[in-house]
């Protein structure tokens, strides 16, 4: 009777390791594990806000590799301009990334080709959804380990932020985090976030929202990465921070790091 119990035991905890060997079986509580690994390799990423102001939406990372001897790079590993009026951040393995952001230039390019028109932001956000929504549902794929946040303009909707996570649902926000301790972050923008912000009290809030979130108590700007999509003359205009304007943010904002 006890080796006969012993056996069932061992065949129980081998079903349910069975679970989550692939991405498209279900357990018997109706999870898909894989896609929930997913999810957690990226609360293990580096940082990423994103805060809707009145006059614009600003994004904000934490960039996890600074070396002295590295090349200064051309381009960012966590931000990504996707078309003149929509840029996004990134969480998660880069390598997926660069897949996803490649796929979603294309799309955007397309569309415009075929309208003769920039594609509105949640159109375009729900095309790249439908694509990583195809990764959790056919065998032989693994899920994109990443999670976007999206910061866009259209004249429909005028500004708007969007997160997307490797299941493929999406949502818009007002201001949201992604990546490393992103509860903490979450919970700090719910007590200061005004939605009458403007840019510059945007920028200062994300740049102590991601000090909430980032390991070391002194932020240096070689370790933060900022870019701010707004409006010029009713064209929407992306820019990237340099050190020297994030250190000004930097300057202007005490943290207060609990």
């Amino acid at each position: 009777g006890a080796r006969e119990s012993g056996n069932w035991k061992r065949r129980r905890h081998n079903m349910a390791r069975r679970y989550d060997s692939r991405t498209t079986i279900f357990s018997p509580e109706g999870r898909l594990y894989q896609v929930e690994y997913a999810m957690e390799a990226i609360s293990h990423a580096g940082a990423c806000v994103g805060i809707l102001a009145t006059d614009g939406v600003v994004l904000a990372a934490e960039k996890r590799v600074t070396s002295k001897l590295l090349e200064p790079e051309m381009r960012s590993d966590k931000m990504f301009q996707v078309d003149d009026h929509i840029a996004c951040a990134v969480a998660g393995i880069t390598a997926d990334a660069n897949i996803l952001v490649n796929w979603i230039r294309r799309a955007a390019q397309q569309y415009t080709y075929n309208y003769q028109e920039p594609e509105p932001v949640e159109l375009l956000v729900r095309d790249l959804c439908d694509l990583k929504q195809g990764y959790t549902q056919y065998g032989g794929l693994r899920p994109f380990g990443v999670s976007f946040l999206y910061a866009g303009w259209d004249r429909r909707h005028n500004f708007q932020l969007y997160h997307s996570d490797p299941s493929g649902n999406y949502a818009g926000w007002k201001a949201t985090a992604i990546g490393n301790n992103n509860q903490a972050a979450q919970s700090l923008l719910k007590q200061e976030y005004k939605e009458e912000m403007d840019m510059e009290a945007a920028c200062k809030l994300a740049l102590q929202v991601i000090g909430k979130t980032m390991d070391s108590t002194n932020v240096q700007p070689e370790k933060l990465e900022f870019c701010t999509l707004t409006l010029e003359d009713g064209k929407p205009v992306y820019k990237e921070l340099s050190n020297e304007e994030v250190e000004a943010i930097i300057n202007s904002v005490e943290l207060k790091k609990e």
